[in-house]
C-alpha cells in the first residue's frame, strides 16, 4: 500500500461529547495503525449539535494527534443529511484508489475490525459492512425486546426491498473503495443519499445492489454498553422511513440504469 493512498473516517455526530473521549481514543489508536500504509483524515460532520461536541472533538483530536476537520449544520438535519454533507465534501477529493470509512459517533462501531474489513476488501470486493447477524456476531448488553425488533425490521426492510444475500442493511459501520462511492455519485449526486433519517443507509444498499457493486460482510458483536447515553434512533419514525424506501425503489434503479 502506497503512503500516498487516502483513508477517510466520516463520522455524523449529534450531542455526542459524553462519547467523545473514548471516540478521540479509537479514532486516534486508527490513525496510529495505518498511518504507515495511508494518509488518514477524519472527517465529522456535526448535525447541529447544542454541547459543544464540534469544539470538544477539535480539542481531543489534537491532544490524540490525529488530523480532524468539521463540517457544521447549524440545526439538526438528520443522519441521512449529514451523510449527503460528507460524501459532498468528499467528492472532489475522492480518488478511486482512496478508501472511506463510515461509523457511528456513539463508539458501538468495532474499529479493532478494520483490518479485518481491508483483508476481506483485498479479496476484491468494493463495499464490506459489519453484521451482528453473521455468524460470530451478536448484539448484547440490548432488551430483549429491542433485540427482538431490530432483528425483525432487518429481515422485514429486506423482504420488502428485496435485498436478498445481505445480513445487515441499516448499520453505519461500512468500509468503502473511493471507486464504489464514485459511481454512486456519478449515478445519483454528489451526497448520493436523498433520506434524511437512519433509513439512509438502506437507501445506499439499494442503490449500491442496483449498481451492481460487490459487497461482503464481516462478523461483529455490537455493545451498547459501549454508548454513553440512548441511541437517536426513533423507532417510529425510522419505520416510516422505510415504508418511503418502497416507493422510490423503481425510481432508483432507473437512475442506475440510465447513466
Amino acid at each position: 500500500m502506497s503512503a500516498g493512498r487516502r483513508f477517510f473516517v466520516l463520522v455524523p455526530v449529534l450531542n455526542e461529547a459524553a462519547n467523545l473521549p473514548r471516540l478521540s481514543q479509537s479514532l486516534a489508536a486508527l490513525h496510529r495503525e495505518f498511518a504507515e500504509h495511508f494518509q488518514v483524515r477524519v472527517i465529522l460532520v456535526d448535525d447541529g449539535s447544542v454541547d459543544d461536541t464540534a469544539g470538544l472533538a477539535q480539542q481531543a483530536a489534537a491532544e490524540a494527534g490525529f488530523p480532524l476537520e468539521i463540517l457544521r449544520h447549524e440545526t439538526n438535519l438528520g443522519p441521512g443529511k449529514a451523510f449527503h454533507t460528507g460524501f459532498s465534501h468528499l467528492f472532489p477529493l475522492l480518488r478511486e484508489d482512496d478508501l472511506v470509512l463510515t461509523i457511528e459517533g456513539d463508539n458501538t462501531s468495532r474499529l479493532e475490525l478494520v483490518k479485518q474489513m481491508l483483508t476481506r476488501m483485498g479479496e476484491g470486493y468494493q463495499v464490506i459492512f459489519a453484521s451482528p447477524y453473521m455468524y460470530g456476531g451478536a448484539i448484547v448488553n440490548t432488551s430483549t425486546f429491542r433485540v427482538f425488533l431490530s432483528a425483525v425490521a432487518n429481515l422485514f426492510v429486506k423482504e420488502m426491498l428485496g435485498l436478498h444475500g445481505l445480513l445487515t442493511v441499516s448499520s453505519f459501520f461500512r468500509l468503502y473503495r473511493g471507486a464504489a462511492l464514485k459511481i454512486l455519485q456519478r449515478r445519483y449526486g454528489p451526497g448520493i443519499v436523498e433520506r434524511p433519517g437512519f433509513e439512509c443507509m438502506v437507501e445506499m444498499a439499494m442503490k449500491m445492489v442496483f449498481c451492481g457493486l460487490s459487497i461482503s460482510e464481516v462478523p461483529m458483536v455490537l455493545d451498547t454498553k459501549a454508548r454513553a447515553g440512548k441511541s437517536r434512533m426513533k423507532i417510529g419514525r425510522t419505520i416510516r422511513g422505510y415504508l418511503t424506501l418502497w416507493f422510490q425503489k423503481r425510481a432508483w434503479q432507473r437512475q442506475a440504469e440510465e447513466r
